[in-house]
């Protein structure tokens, strides 16, 4: 499995608000210099985050962004999805079946059954497991 930018920058900035000791709402330059990311693109990586209710976005001088629940209340399959849209099996079809024999299908079928095992298993780690021993 290969994380896109988009859904790592997505990932190391809900760590950063997790990992705050008191939840309140964190500037997205803050957010952008503290993780590294430069702050336009992680602002278009954050929205999605808030249509999906996994973050609110406060305005205002003292707004920012913050989870929108606990951070074991967040899966990181969560997170992928509403970055990235839903994992999934892609294989390019060849432009001759006659000579794959069906290859295309069975290779989709397996790539499926692939990602929905990544899926599930995405589905069951939440932000405070990957949260470091000492976090809040």
């Amino acid at each position: 499995m290969k994380l896109t930018r988009a859904s790592s920058y997505a990932l190391h900035a809900v760590m950063h608000m997790a990992n705050q000791e008191k939840q309140k709402p964190i500037p997205s330059h803050l957010i952008a210099r503290a993780q590294g990311i430069p702050e336009r693109f992680l602002v278009k990586v954050l929205r999605p985050l808030v249509s999906a209710r996994l973050l609110l976005s406060l305005p205002g001088p003292n707004g920012g962004y913050c989870l929108a629940k606990s951070a074991n209340k967040v899966s990181i399959l969560e997170i992928l999805e509403a970055v990235d849209g839903p994992i999934r099996g892609q294989v390019p079809f060849t432009s001759s079946e006659e000579e794959g024999n069906g290859l295309d299908e069975r290779l989709e079928a397996l790539c499926n059954e692939v990602a929905d095992h990544s899926r599930r298993r995405l589905q069951k780690v939440h932000v405070s497991d990957l949260l470091p021993s000492n976090g809040h």
